[in-house]
């Protein structure tokens, strides 16, 4: 919102010596951000004056017209002064800048010679002082407006104070010199003069031109009242084009430029019709399918349902409190005028006005709410400034259509803001602060509130309480930390996903966050089966991005798309993870039942309801690409493999407190890995993820590197975490055995260890892989595992028989069940 002090003044009673400082705690202690305070007189240095032309010497030869000037600026003898505009001649005033001074923009201005004469300074249009964009001319003031030389500051509205403030959406009625006013008025504690109270006549049965309102939800009320005769040609008073275009909207004509100062003054949006151009009487209603309009713009918008629109005999001419149509708009010559100033409901005018992406002034007021009461307060401002400016006759009818309601009474507890806020307020001084803001209050211990007309944001208790923190300072509010309540601290789960997160970070991986949706064709592009129920996906209606309506079935999509990303910004060894939901509908779920506000919901209404919401277990994975351990001066690097990933889930899994006994890896199939290097991660059993490298074609529809390898495991799926017992540490001496089996390449090292560490009995401390070997001498599809087992007794050191029989009885296992032999046996 933009505006000048001086137009504030006209209905505040500020302090005549308030500095711009003052101001701007003034504007943002009252809950407005202040973007900028500019004083105009200081944006132009040096001397600007007032000038009368005494001699005009017309310049040939070159391109375009040129004018020698001798201007009196009120100096001993009249300056010199090359000129380009044609729109003066002599004897007319015009406003100079002399040699040394500086325009907007930091243009500075000096003597020079040009177009072969000296030029003693520069004649300015508005453009050049920054008043407006209207470079087609030099300013000429009216006939004796000043003296030559007096200061041109004043004459032109530079000494204008500019104001401009960000408005909170829930506070439309800032968005308004009326609003603003009256807000400083409560501020300072001054005398306020509401321009909104001004007498104007009531709607008369008879109207001046047939009007209905089919819908008055969307519109509540609708007056308007017609003026005849008036003059085309007449212009609007400097005093305001120079408002209009301090608040940065454009002059047009008289009547358009009406409706925009009204529209800032008051805060209520008008339109104006050519009253000759209307085919027959005006229905206000909801726009049906297939109806177009061409709005100001010249776009044409294929309208909705919920769009409300003012039509006439040939259908839609004007899209309600957003922007009007092209076919009924004022026009040049223009005598007859309809205007219209309505009341429309904010929600439908906020969707309106993003469906068609048509963000107008009105638009935004609309939006925020504006006063009920204003109709016909607006029509008859418009009507006197109209009439006094370009004549007319004023049609005596008025219509004045009315189905707004009544505001509610709210119920305010007295001790209610002390409560919140934690500064004691009396239910005096409650009732003192509301009223200031035009509420009506009855009451003592429980407070009767009736918020005003131009308050729609004052609808619960807790609205009321938070004026009450405003208007009564917040600089006044201490800062005190709130007490804190008791509480059983995190819960598993948050320990659970910490750990996990913890863990995978203390092994390299990078955490990201990527966005839960994902498009139609991400469960091709895994290569997901036709029948994998990841396939089923919870489609937004709303989505952010109409390229990615669905949730995500997986976390694999996005964080691949990530590590894709990562990869494309130059980082050839990428290890990242991320935890969070992912969403599984049920697929055999009914309609919701439809639910009102009037009472709550049943047992089974709550139950219905839910079970349309889709499963969100808590997942976890893992990507990697590059390299794992880094090549340089200490050797050779390796490349990240399925193993790594493997790992991974391994590493997530102990973090989640999950026992080693109960945690099996096997061989496996799942889209998108590969076939024959996926590896199932089991717990007690169940299967919680898979882990590995993935398929070749993924790889290659992603654009990813060669043995790309992920994991993905269920949180959720994993058993609550046992007690852990303190290990027993033993002084005693280990004693360390290797065993390398021979057996077939397809049974998985995790089961021979697990076999292993079953016959060892209870002397095995530790048992781990340490070589894979696989050659022709061991035979077709055969490969050697190597393992080192640890034997360690706590209350003895063992002897060299104990240790062989506990390894020969580890082995005997392993033969039994796989059919290994001692590799050289």
């Amino acid at each position: 919102m933009k505006t000048s002090l001086s137009w504030l003044r006209e209905y505040v009673e500020l302090p005549a010596g308030i500095t711009a400082s003052e101001l701007d705690a003034a504007l943002t202690n009252l809950g407005m951000e202040v973007e900028s305070i500019v004083d105009q007189a200081g944006t132009i240095l040096g001397d600007l004056v007032v000038g009368r032309v005494l001699t005009i010497e017309e310049l040939t030869g070159f391109k375009k017209p040129i004018r020698f000037c001798t201007v009196d600026v009120g100096r001993d003898a009249p300056q010199e002064i090359v000129c380009g505009a044609r729109n003066f001649a002599e004897g007319d005033l015009v406003v100079v800048i002399l040699p040394g001074g500086e325009l907007p923009g930091g243009f500075k201005i000096g003597a020079r010679k040009t177009y072969g004469r000296n030029s003693h300074g520069m004649i300015c249009s508005a453009a050049e002082l920054g008043l407006s964009g209207d470079h087609s001319g030099i300013i000429v003031l009216p006939v004796d407006s000043a003296q030559p030389g007096a200061d041109g500051r004043a004459v032109v509205g530079l000494d204008e104070v500019l104001i401009e403030v960000e408005i909170t959406p829930d506070r439309g009625y800032e968005m308004s010199v009326r609003g603003i006013a009256r807000e400083l008025s409560t501020y300072f504690g001054v005398p306020f003069t509401d321009p909104g109270l001004l007498a104007a006549p009531g709607g008369t049965t008879d109207v001046p031109h047939a009007i209905s309102v089919e819908d008055t939800v969307g519109c509540d009320r609708f007056a308007a009242r017609v003026v005849r005769g008036i003059d085309p040609a007449a212009q609007s008073p400097e005093w305001m084009q120079r408002r209009l275009v301090a608040a940065g909207i454009r002059a047009i004509s008289l009547p358009v430029d009406i409706t925009n100062y009204l529209m800032l003054e008051l805060g209520q949006p008008m339109h104006v019709f050519d009253l000759n151009r209307l085919g027959g009487g005006l229905v206000v209603r909801r726009a049906r399918a297939g109806e177009k309009l061409t709005t100001l713009d010249g776009v044409a918008r294929s309208l909705d349902a919920e769009d409300m629109v003012i039509c006439d005999e040939t259908g839609p001419i004007s899209l309600a409190a957003v922007m009007g149509g092209e076919t009924s708009e004022w026009q040049e010559g223009t005598v007859d005028v309809l205007l219209e100033a309505a009341h429309w409901d904010p929600v439908m005018v906020g969707r309106t006005a993003r469906r068609h992406r048509l963000f107008s002034e009105a638009a935004k007021r609309w939006e925020r709410g504006v006063d009920p009461a204003l109709p016909l307060v607006a029509l008859e401002r418009a009507v006197r400034i109209l009439t006094e400016h370009a004549g007319g006759t004023v049609d005596e009818r008025i219509l004045d259509i009315d189905h707004v309601a009544a505001p509610v009474p709210l119920t305010l507890p007295a001790d209610a803001p002390g409560r919140i806020v934690g500064l004691p307020y009396s239910a005096e001084q409650i009732a003192g602060l509301l009223r200031k803001v035009g509420c009506e209050v009855t009451g003592n211990e429980v407070l009767s509130v009736v918020p005003p007309t131009w308050r729609p944001d004052l609808v619960a208790p807790i609205d009321l309480i938070e004026e009450v923190a405003r208007l009564g300072g917040y600089n006044e509010i201490p800062s005190v930390l709130p007490p804190a309540g008791s509480s059983n601290g995190l819960t598993p789960a948050q320990k659970r996903r910490r750990s996990v997160g913890r863990a995978l970070a203390e092994n390299g991986y990078v955490e990201v966050l990527s966005y839960p949706f994902v498009g139609p064709g991400l469960a091709d592009t895994l290569g997901l089966p036709a029948a994998d129920p990841r396939r089923s996906a919870v489609r937004l209606t709303n989505p952010l991005s109409e390229e990615e309506p669905l949730l995500r079935t997986t976390l694999l999509g996005p964080l691949l798309g990530t590590l894709k990303r990562n990869l494309g910004r130059g980082r050839r060894d990428v290890a990242l993870y991320e935890a969070g939901t992912v969403f599984l509908p049920h697929l055999t779920s009914t309609a919701p039942p439809t639910l009102g506000v009037d009472r709550r919901p049943t047992n089974a209404e709550w139950a219905a309801a839910n079970a349309i919401v889709p499963e969100q277990p808590w997942h976890l994975a893992v990507v990697l690409a590059g390299d794992i351990e880094p090549a340089g001066w200490w050797g050779q690097g390796r490349a990240a493999t399925w193993a790594d990933a493997i790992e991974a889930a391994r590493v997530a899994l102990s973090a989640a407190g999950v026992p080693d006994d109960l945690v099996t890896v096997r061989a496996g199939e799942q889209a998108p890995w590969h076939p024959g290097r996926c590896a199932e991660i089991l717990v007690d059993g169940a299967v919680v993820g898979h882990a590995g490298e993935l398929h070749p074609a993924v790889l290659a529809a992603l654009d990813l590197p060669k043995r790309t390898s992920a994991a993905e495991i269920d949180l959720d799926a994993l058993p609550d975490a046992p007690v852990v017992e303190a290990v027993k540490i033993s002084t005693f001496p280990p004693a360390l055995i290797d065993v390398a089996l021979v057996l077939d390449r397809t049974v998985p090292a995790a089961e021979v260890q697990a076999a292993l560490t079953e016959g060892a009995g209870p002397l095995l401390e530790s048992v781990a892989l340490f070589d894979v070997y696989e050659s022709s001498q061991l035979g077709e599809d055969k490969r050697s595992l190597a393992y080192k087992l640890t034997f360690r007794a706590t209350d003895r050191t063992l002897t060299s028989e104990e240790t062989i029989t506990a390894r020969d009885a580890a082995v005997a296992v392993t033969a039994s069940r796989f059919g290994a032999t001692l590799r050289g046996a």
